[in-house]
C-alpha cells in the first residue's frame, strides 16, 4: 500500500466505457447498490458518461442521451469523472489509449481486460503509480473468484512457488462435456456457442490457450513480485483432443484438463499452458463446466483453493464492484501489489529441461513390422514406454496406437514427435499430452 486517503468527496462520479454484455451488467449493478455502497462507503456514485458503439441498441434499459458519448476517449477527458470502467478488451488500440489518458488524469481505472493488463500491465502500473492512483484489474483472472485480492492481500506475506489453475470456463465446459455427453469436440463446441460459453465467430483465443496464458502472466507477476513475462512458453490448446483421448484416459483413471501453471524452479520462472491427464482422485480434476479453480501453493500457508464460475456477466460484474469498493474506501494500491521498481526482471527456466510422462496417441498402418518400427523410434530418443495399446481396426487396415511414456525431457519428446512424423508407417500427427501428478 502506498498510503491511505480520506474521501473528502461525499459524491463520486463513474464513466463507463463500453456496453456490452459485461458494461451492462455492471450499470445496473451500480444502479441497484447504490443506497448499500453509500450506507458501506458514506459516498453516493453517479455514473455521469458512458460510451459505446451504438446508442440505439436494444437494452433491457435506456441510456440517457445527456450522458453518452460517441467518442469513448471524451469520457476519459471529462474532468468530472473520478473513476473509469475501461471494458472494451483487446490488448492494445483504443482500450490502451483509454486507460493511459484516464491514468494520466489522475482518474482511477477499473478493468476486466486481461489482454490488456498481460501485455501493458507494467507500462500502465508505473503510470498509476506515479499519480497515485488506482489501476484494478481483479475482472481479468478467475472471474468472480478474488484469486488477486488473496495474493496481494490475504497471502501477501507468504512465499508462493506455485500456482495451478483451471483458468478458462469454456475449455472445461468443452471436455467435461465431451465426457459426460461421449461426443466430438466439434458438436460440444458448437453446444457452448449456442449457450454461449464460446465465442460465436472466432473462440479459438480460449481454444489456443492464449487466454489461459494471459492470465497466468498476470498471476506469475503477483505471485512472484516479477515483471510481466513475454517469454515463449510450453503452449498447447485443446484443439487436437478427441473423444477417443477423453475415453483413453477415463479408462486409464484420468481426466484431461487445459491448465495453467506457473512455478518458481531453482530460482527461474516456468510457466506453461496445456492439456494435461490429472488422476481422477486429484481435486483440480473433480472441476466441471464453466467453472474455474485456482491451487496456490506456498510457505507456510500450504495449500489454498478458490474454486467458482470464472466467466460470464454475473462473476465479472462482482469482481468490477469488489474493486469499486476498494477505491471507494479509500485504498490507493500498488497494481501489482509492490511498487514497480521493486519487482524483478524475469529469469525463465529452460522448458526443454522439463521433466513429465506423455500419453501420445497416433494412427499406424495396421500390418508387420509396424510396432517394431515405433519402438525403435522411441528407444533411439531415450524414451522409455510404460503402458502401450492398440485398437485395430480391420476395415480400414490401420489401428490406433496409444502409448504412456516414463517421465523423461521435453526436449525428448520434441526430438520423439518429429522422428514420429516422418515414419512411413504413421498416418496421423501424434496427439500429445503431458500427465500432471
Amino acid at each position: 500500500m502506498i498510503y491511505q486517503i480520506k474521501m473528502k468527496q461525499k459524491n463520486i462520479n463513474i464513466g463507463i466505457v463500453g456496453l456490452g454484455q459485461i458494461g451492462s451488467r455492471l450499470y445496473k449493478e451500480i444502479l441497484s447498490k447504490k443506497k448499500d455502497i453509500k450506507i458501506k462507503t458514506n459516498i453516493n456514485l453517479n455514473i455521469i458518461a458512458i460510451s459505446a458503439k451504438n446508442l440505439n441498441k436494444k437494452r433491457s434499459f435506456k441510456v440517457k442521451k445527456n450522458i453518452f458519448y460517441k467518442n469513448p476517449i471524451d469520457v476519459v477527458r471529462n474532468p468530472e469523472v473520478d473513476i473509469v470502467f475501461e471494458l472494451i478488451g483487446y490488448s492494445g488500440g483504443i482500450s490502451k489509449k483509454i486507460v493511459e489518458i484516464a491514468l494520466k488524469n489522475r482518474k482511477h481505472v477499473i478493468t476486466a481486460n486481461k489482454a490488456l493488463i498481460a501485455k501493458h500491465g507494467d507500462h500502465l502500473s508505473m503510470i498509476a503509480e506515479n499519480k497515485k492512483v488506482n489501476l484494478e484489474f481483479e475482472a481479468a483472472v478467475g472471474g468472480g473468484i478474488p484469486i488477486l485480492r488473496t495474493i496481494k492481500d490475504g497471502l501477501s506475506t507468504n512465499k508462493i512457488y506455485k500456482v495451478v489453475g483451471i483458468l478458462n470456463g469454456t475449455c472445461n465446459y468443452i471436455l467435461s462435456e465431451m465426457e459426460n455427453l461421449k461426443d466430438s469436440f466439434s458438436n460440444v463446441l458448437k453446444r457452448a456457442q449456442k449457450l454461449g460459453y464460446a465465442e460465436p465467430r472466432n473462440p479459438k483465443f480460449d481454444l489456443n490457450g492464449y487466454d489461459t496464458l494471459d492470465k497466468v502472466r498476470i498471476l506469475s507477476a503477483l505471485a512472484f513480485n516479477k515483471k510481466i513475462s513475454k517469454n515463449n512458453c510450453l503452449m498447447n490448446g485443446i484443439e487436437k483432443i478427441e473423444f477417443e483421448d477423453i475415453e483413453m484416459a477415463n479408462k486409464l483413471g484420468f481426466r484431461i484438463k487445459l491448465l495453467g501453471i506457473t512455478e518458481i524452479i531453482k530460482g527461474r520462472l516456468f510457466e506453461r499452458v496445456h492439456p494435461c491427464l490429472i488422476k481422477k482422485d486429484k481435486y483440480i480434476a473433480n472441476i466441471n463446466g464453466v467453472m474455474n479453480a485456482i491451487i496456490l501453493n506456498g510457505k507456510p500457508v500450504g495449500e489454498s483453493v478458490l474454486q467458482g464460475e470464472g466467466a460470464g456477466p454475473g462473476p465479472t460484474s462482482s469482481a468490477l464492484m469488489s474493486d469499486l469498493l476498494s477505491i471507494l474506501r479509500g485504498n490507493i494500491k500498488y497494481p501489482f501489489g509492490m511498487p514497480s521498481n521493486k519487482r524483478r526482471k524475469v529469469n525463465h527456466y529452460d522448458k526443454n529441461q522439463h521433466s513429465n510422462s506423455m500419453y501420445l496417441r497416433f494412427e499406424v498402418k495396421d500390418k508387420p513390422g509396424v510396432l517394431s518400427s515405433i519402438t525403435k523410434i522411441f528407444a533411439k530418443n531415450k524414451i522409455s514406454i510404460k503402458n502401450l495399446i492398440q485398437k485395430p481396426n480391420k476395415k480400414y487396415k490401420k489401428a490406433s496406437i496409444i502409448i504412456i511414456t516414463h517421465k523423461n525431457l521435453e526436449n525428448n519428446y520434441n526430438n520423439l514427435i518429429s522422428n514420429l512424423y516422418k515414419n512411413k508407417f504413421i498416418l496421423t500427427k501424434p496427439t500429445y499430452i503431458r500427465i500432471e501428478k
